[in-house]
């Protein structure tokens, strides 16, 4: 059965404002709600124009003019830096976890995307229990899979809110990293044919189902290894809502559409890759190159969600071979990839098919991108991209579509200067240390994907502090017709909305 928050109501206007107190007043702060967003009804006011209720871990009074809205398929493209996270939540409340960012222990912030999924099952449905129907790495690089741990892994459960967490299926693309065995060194598993040099290439050692995950756990014969065979230890760990062992399988075109989610509630889940071929009886992928990363990227899973006449795209860091593959391969049906709203492939990276993205088409693309240094993402080309191949259309003489948005451009600090520093001794004395220059400040940092943190110092007085952070969440929700883009502006907490409607 799909979790049921128990909401008593919904959003209605793209985006509404609760104040609280009943009177609503000017500068009474508040809080901020989007279209969909359910909330329980505490009561009503005196007048009957307001209803008191709790949304999102607040309580305020909302106008009712406001409500009357109803559950949306929404997709929380999580700001995990330099890296993917994305939550899926349906209409009939169903989750999917897609990739997590990095570990929070390897994150600049300390977090990951397993925090925001704490945040939303905790503060916003008010449970104690993180209950997802499908967990997907797209495929197996650290900035994906990593965060997944920081929600699997039973000794971290201190750093959530939540209590407990259920996962019915975890899903994955099938190559792996691999210790070496017979012969065949660490690494992404031996393929075939060696020679020709020009020959079309295919791994031939995929992960697949539970009994395969133990396998590759046991001791004996392949093993996965480093941070991927952590995250699939936690895996074959993992258990479903009735405490049976959480579902493992692998996903490819052959799948076709995504086990539980092919249908009911409107929502039909395709998988179109990595395209999977048959070499000597058994599942392969293509080889796309020398280079790991080449083929860790390459063989991401490629996910299209339809709901209604909406259609979303989520593709992974699929780089510019696997498109002209992906191309190749739906020769005639290149319109299977053509939606509303696509995931950019690869954190905005320039490595892609300009063709690929025409057959796209977006009206909005989101792109996961971090600051990290040495990636430089997104990349200037790949946003003009974004636009110059969306979907346009127009409205009074404005741009309607396409839009662009990055997580790390939506993401927001305020910076304030050090003025003093107070000190409280046990008999609680205050007194105020008006010369900060005599101070020195010492700090770790950790670079984005650093394994290792790294030591830094400043006098105080020169010292900036972040008086608040905004992250780049970018909010893309949907009744099947209406689709609606949301980020949070940083002054106040409200959001910047724009909504356009569905081609298909």
């Amino acid at each position: 059965m799909p979790f049921d928050p128990q909401f008593d109501d919904y959003v209605g206007a793209d985006s509404a404002r609760a104040y609280f107190d009943e009177a609503g007043k000017k500068e009474d702060p508040g809080f901020y709600l989007l279209w969909g967003d359910g909330v329980k009804i505490l009561g009503n006011s005196i007048s009957g124009l307001r209803s008191r209720i709790k949304a999102r871990g607040k309580t305020g009074w909302i106008d009712k003019a406001d409500l009357g809205g109803k559950s949306l398929l929404e997709f929380y493209f999580i700001d995990v830096g330099q890296g993917d996270g994305v939550l899926i939540k349906t209409a009939d409340f169903r989750h999917i976890l897609l990739d997590a960012g990095y570990p929070r222990s390897a994150q600049p912030t300390g977090k990951s995307g397993a925090d925001f999924v704490d945040w939303k099952f905790a503060k916003d449905y008010g449970t104690d229990t993180i209950r997802l129907d499908a967990m997907i790495s797209s495929h197996i690089d650290w900035d994906h899979h990593g965060g997944l741990n920081d929600i699997l892994d039973v000794s971290q459960i201190a750093e959530l809110d939540c209590e407990a967490i259920t996962v019915e299926a975890f899903y994955h693309s099938g190559l792996s990293h691999w210790k070496a065995f017979d012969g065949v060194p660490e690494g992404l598993g031996p393929f075939t044919p060696k020679t020709p040099p020009s020959a079309k290439k295919w791994f031939t050692r995929l992960l697949g189902d539970r009994a395969s995950c133990v396998a590759a756990l046991g001791g004996q014969g392949a093993q996965v290894r480093g941070t991927w065979g952590r995250l699939i230890k936690n895996v074959v760990d993992a258990k479903r809502a009735d405490g049976t062992p959480t579902v493992i399988d692998r996903l490819s075109h052959l799948t076709q559409w995504l086990p539980g989610f092919s249908g009911t509630d409107l929502l039909k889940t395709k998988d179109l890759g990595p395209v999977e071929e048959n070499v000597a009886g058994e599942p392969a992928l293509r080889r796309l190159g020398s280079e790991q990363g080449q083929n860790t990227n390459g063989t991401s899973v490629l996910l299209r969600f339809d709901y209604g006449k909406s259609r979303t795209l989520l593709t992974g860091d699929l780089n510019k071979k696997a498109h002209q593959m992906l191309l190749a391969h739906y020769d005639g049906s290149e319109s299977e990839f053509a939606c509303d709203v696509a995931k950019s492939c690869h954190h905005g990276s320039d490595d892609v098919s300009y063709a690929f993205m025409n057959h796209i088409k977006a009206a909005c693309t989101v792109i996961s991108s971090g600051d990290s240094e040495g990636h430089d993402h997104p990349r200037p080309k790949i946003v003009a991209a974004s636009g110059l191949s969306g979907y346009a259309t127009f409205k009074n003489d404005e741009l309607v579509t396409p839009l662009v948005y990055s997580t790390e451009l939506a993401r927001s600090i305020m910076v304030g200067k050090t003025t003093y520093l107070k000190e409280t001794t046990a008999d609680g004395t205050v007194s105020q240390v008006p010369d900060l220059a005599k101070f020195e400040l010492g700090y770790e940092f950790t670079p984005p994907g650093a394994l290792n943190s790294s030591k830094g110092s400043k006098k105080l007085d020169k010292t900036r502090v972040m008086h608040k952070l905004i992250y780049g969440l970018v909010n893309i929700r949907t009744d099947g017709t209406k689709i609606l883009a949301a980020t949070m502006n940083e002054g106040d907490g409200s959001f910047s909305v724009k909504s356009f409607n569905s081609r298909f």
